[in-house]
């Protein structure tokens, strides 16, 4: 592990200390029709090249899609979009079909809440513990792939959906760029990277600073946020060693550190009573919260014939800090003032591998270890209260409320990727996986995919997959609920279940047909029986969610996509409709009014992430050639609107928020040259071009703490130099 920590520490360095576009649908690949990578025979510069392309195709060997469902989105798709690559992650994955925006930093996969595994390289990184920054920059990825659907065996854990980022790396050329970017509401956004190589070693290294004044969602509809600065740091760092002709050594990692204002919601209310002061203007709040995340990743892949291998060893540390406000405002507004330290440490191996048997039947397996320390320390400030809820005493209570667990996770799969005919592939296969934290469980999961290729341009997939989603360790802290009893901060239920994992069966087919040259179209449905589904609140002051379970639940929907790409023009849209349901809350009782468990124990209601029509779209043209190319982009997003309390107030989760429609538009000069201008790219940005007021979410509806609004217009401006 020394070299992992080495590497984080190395990736923090780079970090100050201070306190889209989406591609046609990938066909599933095959032994059929995946290319052969040349051979590589000696050490020479170019076929250093050669034998690390050779590793690359082996390494995507191992883990690919096999009938699941796979957007991809590479470098020249990501440019292409309007902000380019200095758009963020969640800009660029609401782009897919059946991705749903949400506040925070969110998004929704096929409806489902949070359950969105990240891979860099193929290799697991842990999840942080959830707040609103991203621990990925789109800057260090050479492509972008959603996968959903069936998974193969190899995917566990997290299963609504596979966030794959291909990172960029030396490229055996030297190299880099540096950019700013930045405008509306106070954006700032210098970036650079670097990159080289020496004989058979090459590496990347990446680093950026964004500030804004619109870290969190305004809580209100005006065009500027009170109080929401966000200042955010991240570094990457890869390194890579050809050991020989089959084998490389590669380290990579980063960081992302996050500091972010609460932002306010005046006219806000005094409940409550603080040495005699009675009233507090809300819009003067002062909360902030800080969220730190390390990883790294120490990888070894052997590529000899028929065997393919990776290990790969891995570490993440994350850590968020909330701190109320200081004059005592939250005491003033409701009752409780919570300061809170949530820090978790993991360390673990993921291994994987294939096999040739023979033309027909490819073995793939591997395993998984995972080991989680958790910490949590919650500093409360409540007042005493009579048997009626009124407060008893204007002086306020301290209680210190402290957790922790080791928790590990355990997987393994075997799974044979079988050529019926020429263009028949069965993929089949199961994997274990057990937990063992808050809950101890386990689960044998069979996987099976159909693959029929009956003739160019046209592929149906049709799977089945049983899944085991464990609950996310880092986001549980269970308080002491006795500590607070007679306090504001006590709840009406006094006793609850367990938070457990996810079992879930799910059905998947569709179809990709191209059409024309140039024009693709996808056609995928779903439906999912669940039981204990796992979905995650915002309960309490600090902007941290926390999971629960609903006995039962399902989910169906239907995803349609159509691609056109020629020449210099390319179009993109996707529609999606979907649901998912649950009926009776099984864990975390605590966080609920009786009325509202009462009404979900019998009664199926939508999950609060439930939106009905979700669409999306984009296009753009290169328009010119020799020393300029000129690229003007376009994109939409159309959500049909969250869920949220009926007016009538029975249903929980009975109404929705009223649907919305954004576009962006972006125009980038790209030149290649001459002298100084040779690598310069120039943009300019509209966001929200209509300037469409709209809301995520209004503070109703289970689970959810306050209203949330969705960015105004903005422009934005940028300069990139590549070298």
């Amino acid at each position: 592990m020394r070299y992992l920590y080495l590497l984080s520490a190395a990736a923090a360095a780079l970090i100050p200390a201070a306190a889209g576009a989406q591609d046609a649908p990938t066909p599933p690949a095959t032994a059929a029709n995946t290319p052969a990578p040349p051979p590589a025979n000696n050490n020479q510069s170019g076929d250093i090249v050669v034998t690390a392309s050779r590793l690359d195709h082996a390494r995507d060997a191992i883990l690919p899609s096999l009938g699941a469902s796979d957007y991809t989105m590479d470098r020249t798709l990501l440019e292409k979009q309007p902000g380019g690559v200095d758009r963020n992650l969640v800009q660029v994955l609401v782009q897919v079909p059946g991705v749903t925006l949400d506040s925070y930093g969110a998004v929704h996969v096929r409806n489902e809440h949070a359950n969105l595994q990240y891979r860099l390289n193929g290799v697991i990184v842990p999840e942080s513990i959830s707040g609103f920054g991203s621990t990925f920059d789109p800057r260090i990825a050479d492509s972008i792939d959603l996968l959903t659907g069936t998974l193969p065996a190899q995917y566990g854990y997290r299963t609504s959906g596979v966030v794959s980022l291909k990172t960029r790396s030396g490229a055996f050329a030297n190299g880099g760029d540096i950019g700013y970017y930045g405008g509306s509401r106070g954006t700032i956004e210098p970036s650079a990277s670097v990159r080289g190589s020496s004989g058979g070693l090459n590496y990347f290294a990446s680093g950026s600073y964004l500030q804004n004044d619109l870290g969190v969602e305004n809580p209100i509809s005006s065009r500027d946020a009170i109080h929401d600065r966000t200042r955010q740091y991240r570094g990457f760092g890869y390194l890579s060693d050809i050991v020989s002709e089959s084998s490389r050594l590669t380290v990579f990692g980063g960081a992302s550190i996050g500091y972010f204002q609460i932002p306010d919601n005046p006219g806000q209310p005094g409940a409550y009573t603080l040495n005699g002061v009675s009233s507090f203007d809300s819009a003067r709040l002062d909360q902030n919260q800080r969220e730190i995340t390390y990883y790294g990743v120490l990888a070894y892949q052997y590529a000899g014939g028929p065997f393919n291998l990776q290990i790969a060893p891995f570490v993440r540390y994350s850590q968020t800090r909330f701190t109320p406000d200081p004059l005592g405002g939250d005491l003033i507004l409701s009752g409780v003032a919570d300061r809170s330290l949530l820090s978790s440490l993991t360390a673990g191996v993921q291994a994987d591998g294939s096999y040739k048997l023979s033309d027909a039947h490819t073995l793939r397996f591997g395993i998984f270890f995972q080991n989680e320390r958790t910490r949590s320390m919650v500093a409360s400030r409540v007042f005493a209260v009579d048997a009626n809820g009124g407060q008893t005493s204007d002086v306020p209570l301290s209680i210190i409320d402290t957790g922790g667990r080791d928790g590990q996770l355990y997987g393994i799969y075997l799974q044979d990727e079988w050529s019926l005919t020429p263009t028949l592939t069965l993929n089949y296969g199961a994997r274990f996986d057990a937990v063992r934290a808050y809950t101890r469980e386990q689960q044998v999961s069979p996987r099976v995919n159909l693959v029929w290729k009956p003739g160019d341009g046209t592929t149906f997939h049709l799977g089945y997959a049983r899944n085991f989603t464990p609950p996310p360790q880092e986001l549980i802290a269970a308080p002491t609920l006795a500590l607070f009893a007679g306090t504001t901060k006590q709840t009406e239920i006094g006793a609850a279940g367990p938070v457990r994992a996810e079992r879930e069966h799910y059905f998947d087919g569709g179809f990709q047909q191209t059409i024309a040259r140039g024009f693709k179209i996808g056609v995928d449905a779903y439906y999912k029986i669940k039981r204990n589904l796992l979905d995650e609140g915002q309960f309490g002051p600090s902007l941290v969610l926390s999971p629960f379970n609903y006995a039962k639940g399902y989910a169906w929907g239907v995803e349609l996509s159509a691609n056109y790409t020629r020449k210099a023009l390319d179009l993109y849209a996707n529609v999606a409709r979907g649901q998912e349901k649950g009926k009776a809350i099984v864990s975390s009782q605590y966080f609920f009014a009786p009325d509202e468990l009462a009404y979900i124990a019998n009664h199926y209601i939508f999950t609060d992430h439930s939106q009905r029509w979700t669409a999306s779209g984009g296009a753009s043209i290169t328009i010119g050639d020799g020393i300029g190319k000129l690229v003007p982009t376009v994109d939409f997003l159309y959500g049909d609107g969250l869920r949220a309390d009926e007016p009538a107030g029975i249903v929980p989760n009975g109404g929705k928020l009223p649907s919305y429609f954004t576009a962006n538009f972006g125009i980038a000069q790209n030149l290649d040259g001459p002298g100084v201008l040779k690598g310069v790219s120039i943009r300019l940005d509209v966001t929200n071009v209509f300037d469409k007021v709209y809301l995520l979410r209004d503070g109703s509806g289970v689970g959810v703490g306050a209203p949330q609004y969705g960015a105004r217009r903005g422009v934005f401006a940028g300069i990139r130099k590549t070298f």
